[in-house]
């Protein structure tokens, strides 16, 4: 016999249904909502749905800013059976266009303010039957969405779904390669929010949580959606970009308990001289990082200075969070810690046999979020998803306490002297030095024929530069391995990266 259920039925109607209808959900700069009005404006986002031709496993696009309307639109599309694909909103028409076509999206919700850069994706697109401008004001030629939804009843009873039915897509990052549209099934939300939220985070009912990385990412979805509302929490919402300034003010404004960034921004935070004095939540409990692998020095520089630590994780969009982290109580920075019980990691070498602690190999999960597979590519997904195994592409060590620490992608990796070095080891030993902010390693070929490590780094601001190539080359020396510093340094003013944050080695290389 097949298990009923809904992913919005137990991650928004349980709520009001355990008294927390009146709690507070969700506040964005503009307003606010409690579960009760979230669980009623999702149902009307569902017969939204249903009156415009929608039905069950329809695909709808999602390019929406972080306001209280973005949960109403996914959680509503859930509630209704129907399957939501979250847009990154930084993407350029071409991306934006690939995702809607390879999709085959029914409609698309799209915030008033994003419309001018989504509408030139548009055009041909057979599939597409309804555009939904969201905002205060919408444009010619799409939907008003509010003048809709008061036309919508505030009831509609959750479609009853196997747990394994589909019920959301992300589309990854696309740092190496166009992008996949990866599925996830009904009962990963609730499973990552248990696992990581609840039994790494310790998440409770009184947190209040506040997450730069947005809901389209899925480290945002989980930060921002799964981990709070699984437990009857407060998020609060950013429809802006996350500079330090901003995130400054909202951790002094709204007081939250758990701060969730990404190693660039905590960096960012920390290095900006005109907000030495800031000092942020004094609620704040702890932090988490993911995204890329978090340098020690920020991690400890970080705590030294708000004296909550920073749990730094690894997740992926095919896993949809965290499931190796450093926890409460347990952290090393310069680590990414333990598997998040739940889940089951291994080490292999490109035998695929397993490596003994100390060595590097590559890293395999297998736990219960992995995704279903990805959309129309059958090759990548076999090569992704191996029977319960989950491929990551990230290379590691373990000691043998089981602590893992991170040495880069696997296609990033190369030998120096016949020894593996690892680029993100040489880019945190050199934003260990007071001039730099970040920095980027990548192999090129001397002389000779030979790799060797080549950096690309951006100053801090007012750093000087005098003498600075050999003062690096040294730093690196003595902080990571004589053998391990960048013969080239080249200063830039920004690294090319993923619309997720991630650098995008790749395009530093030479052309082969």
């Amino acid at each position: 016999m097949t298990t009923h259920y809904n992913a919005c039925a137990e991650l928004l109607d349980r709520n009001v249904a355990e008294g927390r209808g009146n709690k507070i959900a969700f506040i964005d700069p503009q307003q606010q909502i409690t579960y009760d009005g979230l669980m009623k404006a999702s149902a009307r986002v569902a017969n939204l749905l249903r009156a415009h031709g929608l039905r069950r496993e329809d695909r709808v696009i999602i390019v929406m800013l972080d306001t209280i309307d973005w949960p109403a639109v996914f959680l509503g599309a859930i509630r209704a059976g129907v399957v939501p694909v979250p847009l990154n909103t930084l993407l350029p028409v071409e991306t934006y266009r690939y995702m809607l076509a390879d999709s085959r999206a029914k409609a698309l919700f799209v915030s008033s303010a994003l419309y001018g850069s989504v509408a030139p994706a548009l055009a041909g697109l057979s599939e597409l039957d309804n555009v939904f401008c969201v905002g205060r004001t919408h444009e010619g030629g799409a939907l008003d969405y509010d003048a809709l939804m008061q036309q919508q009843a505030d009831e509609f009873s959750p479609v009853g779904c196997s747990p394994d039915d589909i019920a959301f897509w992300l589309y990854s990052s696309g740092s190496t390669g166009a992008p996949k549209g990866t599925k996830h099934v009904q009962s990963s939300l609730m499973e990552t929010a248990k696992l990581y939220g609840q039994g790494v985070l310790g998440i409770r009912e009184d947190d209040v949580c506040l997450s730069a990385a947005k809901f389209f990412f899925a480290y945002g979805l989980g930060n921002s959606l799964s981990f709070p509302m699984s437990v009857g929490a407060t998020t609060i919402l950013n429809p802006d970009r996350p500079t330090p300034a901003l995130m400054y003010q909202m951790l002094s404004k709204f007081q939250p308990t758990l701060f969730f960034g990404v190693p660039t921004l905590y960096a960012a935070m920390l290095g900006d001289a005109s907000l030495d004095e800031e000092k942020g939540s004094p609620q704040l409990r702890l932090c988490a990082s993911a995204g890329e692998a978090l340098p020690e020095h920020i991690g400890s520089t970080w705590k030294k200075r708000f004296g909550s630590d920073i749990l730094d994780g690894v997740g992926s969009t095919e896993i949809l969070h965290i499931f190796l982290s450093n926890a409460p109580d347990d952290v090393v920075y310069g680590t990414s810690g333990r598997a998040v019980p739940g889940y089951d990691l291994r080490l292999l070498d490109d035998a695929l046999q397993p490596v003994a602690d100390g060595d590097v190999g590559e890293l395999y999960v297998r736990g219960p979020s992995a995704a279903e597979g990805y959309w129309n590519q059958r090759e990548k997904s076999r090569a992704t998803f191996q029977g319960e195994w989950t491929r990551t592409g990230d290379k590691y060590t373990r000691d043998s306490s089981h602590r893992y620490t991170y040495c880069g992608r696997a296609d990033d990796m190369f030998k120096v002297s016949g020894i593996w070095v690892s680029p993100f080891e040489i880019e945190a030993a050199l934003a260990s030095h007071p001039a730099v902010l970040e920095a980027a390693v990548v192999a090129k070929a001397d002389e000779d024929g030979l790799l060797k490590p080549k950096a690309f780094i951006i100053l801090k601001q007012g750093a000087s530069t005098d003498n600075l190539d050999v003062a690096l080359k040294e730093h690196v020396k003595k902080a990571a391995g004589a053998w391990k510093y960048p013969r080239w340094i080249e200063v830039m003013d920004s690294l090319p990266k993923t619309a997720t944050g991630k650098i995008q080695r790749f395009k530093l290389r030479d052309p082969v």
